[in-house]
């Protein structure tokens, strides 16, 4: 009988233990979602006005040399220069601290770069903001270190899932995204909270969920074979796409270490680059055009390195937005114009790339197959896992962000794997243990 107390009181105990947690996380990341979903649908809704204004009034590309002076001014007003994505990252790893101001740098400079033509996209203020939201939430709960990077992790998701739509994806690569080869199983439920709720303020103000219709093949091992191969070639644009971006940014710092000559010239560029283009396509998100590609097949066979072009200048001289939707023009367009010579159907193989693309560079296959099933439906589901995975293994250990970690070889598993644990993100032993496997990593490759 003392032994069935003890074993009762011991459960009770977790009962209350697990109870008190759940109900902590599912208020604050309700409440991250909740301000994640007003501001995120405040962001979309100017960021969307900017863009009909840049449309209406095609002088204020003229303003964009104007428009980088300013973010720079704002980020030194702020004291934020030099802070972006890579520090949510190294909050979630390393438990920095994230500065609320970042939180109003980054919501007008990415409206500044709409507004005046500059090519980037939405997510990298979204992770941003979110992952302050996160974080600030987090300090004003008194957490612990600990449950900081997880609060962090929520933010991201929300932002994300209220800017795209997408709550599932947004969750699964907000634990995914950080450690590749280590999920943070333990922010899953926060995570999809946070997000959920921010998809539901998101669409209770107005906004509509990214979402494309195109025809999918019947399934046949030649229709297999040659999306394997499109998303081989894919995962090897994909590390053309991330040098691109992360040279031009390393070339101009060092030709222009000024901030301020380096967004004005970057500026002046983008506005000759449109010129000679003789379109507005390059500029902006271009979801317009990544419809085209997908819902008609309707791309030009040049577009991809446009806008490759476009956005490695526009991030690379100073100005803000973010690398993912401008991967998906990439990916959707080099699809469309790559995969009807492989004899698929031009707006199936734009889904493909897009997906496949944005695998290769973000490094999180398993989030970018439920990305693609909210983007596109469940129809072509086992192409598009396909093609995540084919990305994934060709795409090289490099990526978008440089504060992720690489765990794991994409290839094998380490010897150590069977029975081991992966230490905290952050800890000495967890940085020794990555030190150990991206060196076991480089051998095997």
């Amino acid at each position: 009988m003392k032994r069935l107390r003890e074993t009762l009181v011991r459960w009770s105990g977790e009962c209350v233990l697990y109870a008190v947690t759940m109900g902590k996380w599912l208020l604050l990341s309700a409440a991250v979602g909740l301000a994640s979903g007003v501001i995120g649908g405040a962001f979309h809704a100017a960021v969307e006005e900017g863009s009909a204004l840049r449309e209406a009034h095609p002088w204020l590309l003229w303003c964009l040399p104007l428009a980088g002076l300013a973010i720079v001014g704002l980020y030194k007003l702020l004291k934020t220069e030099g802070q972006g994505t890579n520090n949510v990252f190294d909050q979630v790893r390393q438990g920095r601290a994230l500065s609320l101001r970042l939180l109003p740098a980054i919501f007008f400079s990415t409206i500044l770069t709409h507004l005046c033509g500059g090519s980037a996209g939405r997510e990298g203020a979204a992770l941003q903001m979110g992952g302050v939201l996160g974080y600030q939430a987090g300090r004003l709960c008194r957490l612990d270190d600990a449950d900081l990077r997880t609060a962090t992790m929520t933010g991201m998701a929300a932002f994300f899932s209220a800017l795209f739509g997408t709550p599932l994806s947004a969750a699964i690569f907000a634990i995914a995204v950080i450690s590749i080869g280590a999920v943070y199983h333990a922010a899953l439920v926060p995570c999809l909270t946070a997000a959920l709720t921010a998809y539901g303020v998101a669409r209770r103000m107005g906004m509509e969920p990214t979402h494309f219709t195109a025809a999918v093949p019947v399934l046949s091992p030649g229709a297999l074979i040659r999306v394997g191969v499109l998303a081989a070639l894919c995962g090897l644009m994909s590390m053309v796409f991330c040098a691109v971006i992360h040279g031009t940014e390393h070339h101009l710092r060092k030709r222009l270490p000024n901030p301020w000559l380096r967004v004005f010239a970057g500026g002046c560029a983008v506005t000759a680059l449109t010129l000679l283009c003789g379109t507005t396509d390059y500029n902006g998100a271009g979801m317009g055009v990544i419809a085209a590609a997908v819902e008609q097949g309707s791309v030009r066979p040049e577009a991809f390195a446009l806008k490759l072009l476009f956005t490695a200048v526009t991030l690379g001289a100073g100005f803000k937005g973010g690398e993912v939707v401008p991967s998906f023009f990439v990916g959707a367009a080099f699809g469309g114009a790559v995969g009807p010579l492989l004899g698929l159907p031009a707006g199936f193989a734009a889904e493909v790339g897009l997906v496949a693309l944005f695998c290769g560079a973000a490094n999180c296959p398993i989030a970018s197959i439920i990305l693609s099933v909210e983007l596109f439906g469940a129809e072509g589901l086992l192409y598009y896992a396909l093609a995540c995975g084919v990305s994934y293994m060709v795409s090289g250990r490099g990526g978008l962000y440089s504060s992720q970690a690489i765990l794991y070889s994409k290839w094998k598993l380490p010897a150590t794997a069977a029975g081991m644990t992966v230490p905290a993100p952050g800890t000495e032993a967890g940085e020794e243990r990555r030190t150990v496997h991206e060196a076991s990593a480089g051998r095997i490759r």
